[in-house]
């Protein structure tokens, strides 16, 4: 049988569009930097690229091509002008790792935020969960975090490409979240005011050759648009409802989530069982986030929101190219497993 690939929150294939505008851009080889004449045919290119970028996000501030979302959140953290003063416990590691001394902002069993610390500076909370999907409600907390004088930083590398961006003032996204190629993100910049600059390309904020090829396919795979999303959500209602009738528990079922991620327990199953099992059948899938999978370590979103039997858990993540079918076979293989 066919290999069922189920960790598209972790990466999702190469869409045809972007391989095609990645090949085109690979033809123009020149660095966009350069001031003869195919230098300047480069800069031209990567300048359409990014004013598509920004149409297909709907974001009217600045773009800073990245080599993904961690380097995107580690510049807003490292250069915004106000220092980071809050996180959601839920964070992505690539924003915990930087977080320093930074209030953890603690959510609830549906891994809502709960009780706010004190917003005056930079504060960082993702649109989705990586692991969980949950949804913060940032249009609210924007207000917040405004009317102290603070700003927002959202962690977008699950969302942007498939529902609609945060009014925040720093975005991260990665494009091989939505069908573009490993190796370009951006950072969304609502004002250059409130980053300082390190100098270089990118408008002096950030170093390094700009990857031409990476950001046309980006802007490719972003113009694909996102009517798939709505075959996900029926996909992942039918899923639960076959786990759910299987004996499972799905994590945060009351609270909005993503309709590609869900986080799901299979009770008396270690989540690294799970895994190997899966696999053996030729199905993929994770436990936590893609970069702590492997390591084996507990995950600190679980733990935050306080969900029993965190170690049994494992997430189920939808893309474009999943079928009925293979959500069906999935869900025969958890039974069997779960037997």
């Amino acid at each position: 049988m066919p290999p069922i690939y189920l960790d598209h929150a972790a990466t999702t294939p190469l869409l045809p569009q972007a391989l095609a505008a990645m090949e085109e851009g690979l033809r123009i080889w020149a660095n966009p930097s350069s001031p003869h004449k195919a230098g300047r045919a480069a800069r031209a290119a990567l300048e359409e690229a990014r004013a598509r970028v920004k149409a297909a996000l709907g974001w009217s501030g600045e773009v800073v091509f990245t080599s993904g979302a961690s380097e995107a959140i580690a510049i807003a953290i490292g250069r915004c002008v106000k220092p980071l003063v809050a996180v959601s416990a839920v964070e992505h590691e690539a924003v915990l790792r930087l977080a320093g001394e930074a209030a953890r902002w603690p959510v609830g069993p549906n891994g809502l935020l709960g009780q706010a610390p004190a917003l005056g500076g930079l504060v960082a909370v993702q649109q989705a969960n990586n692991e969980t999907g949950v949804i913060q409600p940032l249009g609210e907390l924007v207000d917040e975090v405004h009317a102290q004088n603070g700003l927002l930083m959202a962690d977008c590398a699950q969302t942007a490409g498939k529902i609609a961006l945060p009014e925040a003032d720093l975005i991260a996204v990665s494009a091989h979240k939505f069908g573009g190629p490993i190796g370009i993100g951006a950072l969304l910049v609502r004002d250059w005011a409130m980053l300082r600059p390190s100098g270089g390309q990118e408008r002096g904020y950030r170093p390094g050759t700009e990857n031409l090829p990476g950001a046309m396919a980006m802007a490719a795979a972003l113009e694909a648009g996102n009517a798939w999303l709505k075959c996900a959500s029926g996909l992942r209602e039918s899923l639960e409802k076959q786990l759910v009738d299987s004996g499972a528990v799905v994590v945060a079922a009351d609270g909005p989530r993503l309709p590609t991620i869900g986080a799901y327990r299979m009770p008396g199953r270690s989540a690294n069982a799970q895994l190997i099992r899966f696999d053996g059948m030729g199905i993929a899938v994770s436990a936590g986030s893609a970069c702590s999978s492997g390591s084996l370590k507990a995950s600190h979103v679980l733990g935050a929101m306080g969900v029993e039997g965190a170690g049994e858990v494992i997430r189920v993540s939808i893309g474009r190219e999943t079928t009925q079918a293979e959500i069906d076979r999935f869900v025969g293989a958890w039974r069997e497993i779960a037997a």
